[in-house]
């Protein structure tokens, strides 16, 4: 296989898992369920509910075994990805290894979160991301 589409095949499982559980989850899963089903209804709606599986999985990890799962549930989907782009033709692989790389974007883009349109005057401070710490201490003596 190639290279590019190794990694197309590898960031297809990873956009899975960074998805799940997030705004951007139900674009990613109907985006996947279509390119794994490859216009099949009866198998859209197998994928569908694999990926829902998936995500329930994901919500319900102990922080413990969090890494784990989640790397076995991106090998798990990168498998399928592989044996799609095996079945498929030089043109048609290409195109779908495109498809995957999309959907690894906007995955991606979801999983980075941040803070956009706000104005802040004056003192003023936020955190983002998980199981972090912040103190904050504004005025004179601070």
């Amino acid at each position: 296989m190639l290279e590019w589409v190794a990694a197309a095949v590898a960031a297809g499982g990873t956009a899975v898992v960074q998805a799940a559980g997030t705004d951007a989850w139900s674009l990613v899963r109907q985006r996947v369920a279509r390119v794994l089903s490859r216009d099949d209804p009866e198998r859209e709606r197998t994928e569908l509910m694999r990926l829902d599986q998936t995500a329930t999985d994901l919500a319900s990890l102990a922080p413990g075994e969090a890494a784990l799962i989640r790397a076995r549930q991106e090998a798990a989907w990168a498998a399928r990805f592989e044996m799609l782009l095996e079945s498929l033709g030089e043109a048609e692989r290409e195109r779908v290894a495109r498809e995957l790389n999309d959907i690894a974007d906007q995955a991606r883009q979801a999983s980075v979160g941040g803070v956009s349109g706000n104005v802040f005057r004056g003192p003023a401070a936020f955190q983002v991301g998980d199981h972090n710490r912040q103190d904050n201490h504004f005025g004179p003596g601070a």
